[in-house]
């Protein structure tokens, strides 16, 4: 009985642990399989930290502002350890006339959906941040957007869920979930095979595969995405940065380093046997466009970079859903890049379609059949 829980997660990222903890929260016995060796090891400590409403579509936003609203304000204190939450806004830049309608375009669309966020000029936008340079001509301005480190997050959901009794087990590849009776119930591994009454699939760009073991297609690719460290600086500005070009993204640390984000359009170019490697090249890149915005920083120094795939969905919007045609599966995958800011509502809501059978909000557009043909 050692293989067998309530709910099985494939994946220990900060979905995985999110979703742990809510629901051992909530009394139900879990077990995490986790294919690295090590908590974490995707996408969940190899992103900006954004907490962000702004630029999001409208499909996921709901989510977005319900954590903000409701979880992330208090987080650290339920999980007992500071996750850097900071709420201090969120600026995306724009250079040109075709940045600003990009922007304007998403302020549009979130405004329409109850989002407090607006289109500020250049000269508004250097009002709440100083250093910007005099390049930039307008950027849009979410006040309650802020970023946090994910790496913390993800180990402190997962400390959490530990002290609730959820068995995480590493170095532990899923390969296969089988059916029994018409139902998915077994998680089977190389050398193991686990039992549970729901199975939730949370593990990046693998789900693909795993899913396709029951006969369900997840239409995503992996991109891969580098991010930088500076040498810390005295506090200077904690806003979360964006730009309408995609340039870069990043924030200012508690720590005073700063963790930028991007990528150089060459990863293809570099052949790395599949492992997620950071390059010169794509850190020149990286530093090349924040200097342009940001042109105070241009002599410090660059500590530590590293590497990781994004799971992008077909049409990057995350797949949060039941399986009619399987049932005791839920998906959560295909996160594109997104999934950070929304890990504590993601994990709130999953353990409410276990516990509950439905979730409290609306998930209906982000079903994992939206991509079939109409007839």
């Amino acid at each position: 009985m050692k293989n067998c829980a309530d709910v099985i997660i494939v994946g220990s990222g900060v979905i995985g642990n999110a979703a742990a903890y809510y629901l051992a929260k909530r009394g139900a016995s879990v077990i995490v399989l986790e294919k690295s060796d090590n908590i974490g090891d995707g996408g969940s400590s190899r992103n900006g930290g954004g907490v962000r409403q702004s630029g999001r579509d409208k499909r996921e936003l709901p989510l977005a502002m319900f954590g903000i609203k409701n979880l992330w304000p208090t987080l650290s204190e339920e999980l007992e350890m500071d996750v850097e939450y900071y709420q201090d806004g969120n600026l995306r830049l724009g250079k040109t006339a075709a940045h600003i309608q990009t922007l304007t375009g998403l302020t549009n669309n979130a405004t329409d959906c109850g989002l407090d966020v607006s289109m500020i000029s250049g000269d508004d936008a250097r009002q709440i941040c100083p250093y910007l340079s005099e390049e930039v001509t307008g950027a849009s301005w979410c006040p309650t957007d802020g970023h946090a480190n994910p790496l913390l997050t993800t180990l402190a959901y997962y400390r959490k869920a530990r002290q609730l009794g959820v068995r995480f087990i590493t170095g532990e590849e899923v390969v296969e979930i089988r059916k029994i009776k018409g139902k998915a119930r077994q998680v089977l591994t190389p050398n193991n095979s686990y039992e549970g009454e729901t199975i939730i699939l949370a593990a990046g760009y693998d789900s693909r595969k795993i899913a396709s073991t029951f006969g369900i297609d997840i239409p995503m690719t992996q991109a891969l995405l580098e991010v930088l460290v500076t040498e810390a600086q005295p506090p200077m500005f904690y806003q979360m940065l964006g730009t309408a070009a995609a340039d870069f993204y990043g924030h200012q640390s508690t720590h005073g380093s700063f963790v930028f984000g991007g990528s150089s359009g060459l990863e293809d170019v570099n052949k790395d046997n599949g492992t997620p490697t950071s390059t010169s090249l794509t850190a020149s890149c990286i530093c090349r466009g924040i200097m342009k915005y940001f042109p105070i920083l241009e002599d410090i120094k660059i500590v530590r970079s590293w590497a990781g795939w994004m799971d992008v969905c077909v049409d990057h919007v995350p797949v949060l859903s039941f399986v009619e045609e399987v049932p005791g599966i839920i998906l959560a995958s295909a996160f594109s890049g997104h999934g950070f800011g929304i890990s504590p509502a993601v994990g709130t809501l999953l353990s409410e379609m276990v516990i509950d059978g439905q979730p409290s909000l609306d998930l209906s557009a982000l079903r994992y059949d939206r991509f079939k043909a109409k007839i």
